[in-house]
């Protein structure tokens, strides 16, 4: 078997990426009897699902060639409410809406976010602040300035309005933040907004259609006969 994959998975719900990436790199380690080094191209947050790129063996050297590859998304957003994360996992805050915008307002707020703005890094991310996680920092309670970055939203297409619920589609460059364009899109139209629902529907020209579900891969992959892990 070769052991120097690109691997396409659909990633579930409440699984973070590098529960899928151990999972994975624990079936391919068994089928060769020696530990395979596997490695994600792109997270994606435990409450999102979609395309996940794995690489394993040889291939994991290829992961930093994927990061800048432009990205499309479908993405639920819940207006008249905030949350601390961006997301579901955020302590939420309600906001009075009298007055719910117009279908109008919301497809000429969408239109006014394409092309290139400049986003604030989430506090509840990745990035290295003074050698630190944000979000490590951010869940002690400690208080950093987040940097700006410029990204391009290539389209924003509304797929579904029905308040409180907005359903957007979105292709968009490498290091756009969607949980920040959500917050931005719900300032725009002073109701407020979070993600509750996110799926990655690409990454350059691998599409989620090719992926295979999670535990579908693990069921296919798994071996009945393992020898042992050195």
């Amino acid at each position: 078997m070769n052991f120097d994959q690109i691997i396409l998975i659909d990633k579930p719900e409440n699984m973070t990426s590098f529960g899928v990436v151990a999972r994975v790199r624990r079936v391919l380690s068994e089928k060769a009897g020696h530990k395979i080094k596997v490695g994600h191209t792109g997270t994606l947050d435990p409450f999102a699902t979609g395309l996940l790129i794995l690489m394993s063996g040889k291939n994991t050297k290829k992961c930093q060639e994927f990061l800048k590859k432009d990205k499309s998304y479908e993405a639920t957003l819940k207006l008249g409410e905030t949350s601390t994360t961006g997301d579901p996992e955020g302590e939420i805050k309600q906001h009075e809406v009298k007055n719910p915008p117009t279908l109008e307002e919301v497809q000429n707020t969408l239109k006014s976010f394409t092309g290139k703005i400049t986003q604030t890094v989430p506090c509840f991310s990745a990035v290295k602040i003074d050698g630190r996680r944000a979000y490590d920092l951010a869940r002690k309670g400690e208080e950093v300035k987040m940097p700006t970055r410029e990204v391009t939203i290539y389209s924003i297409d509304l797929i579904d309005y029905d308040f409180p619920y907005l359903k957007i589609s979105c292709e968009v460059s490498s290091g756009t933040y969607i949980r920040s364009l959500a917050e931005d899109i719900g300032k725009a139209l002073n109701t407020g907004a979070y993600l509750t629902a996110l799926r990655r529907l690409s990454i350059g020209d691998y599409k989620v259609q090719s992926a295979t579900p999670l535990e579908k891969w693990l069921e296919e992959n798994s071996c009945q006969e393992t020898r042992p892990v050195i």
